[in-house]
């Protein structure tokens, strides 16, 4: 994504990133930052609800006309309506690359286990 924002950027072309990880996006360069609290693979809400997908793409956009500089980050006003922990948008079946590493990842928690007794 920073990338291609720097990219069109340089093209003359303005542009803002939605993200939920906003210090990394500045950290990396991008232009213009509209940070979301909403769960990763959420950005925009929640499934089937296009009115409240909309009103996010429309509050970003307007962050975007509201920029003055390159480097600014907008903090928008909306919150996930429920619990994160009661948010189901994993898919129902494991990603390729999670389902190849999920070896690797269970034995470095077992092994992060003994060597850390206390938890």
């Amino acid at each position: 994504m920073g990338l291609v924002a720097r990219y069109l950027e340089a093209q003359g072309f303005s542009t803002i990133c939605l993200t939920m990880t906003p210090e990394f996006h500045r950290q990396i360069g991008i232009p213009r930052v509209a940070a979301i609290e909403y769960p990763f693979g959420r950005p925009v809400g929640q499934v089937n609800d296009a009115q409240g997908q909309r009103n996010v793409l429309l509050e970003t956009i307007s962050c975007l006309e509201r920029a003055k500089k390159p480097g600014e980050v907008f903090h928008l006003p909306f919150t996930w309506p429920e619990d994160p922990v009661e948010t189901k948008w994993h898919p129902p079946e494991i990603s390729p690359i999670l389902k190849f590493f999920q070896d690797e990842v269970r034995k470095a928690r077992q092994q992060e286990r003994k060597s850390d007794p206390g938890s």
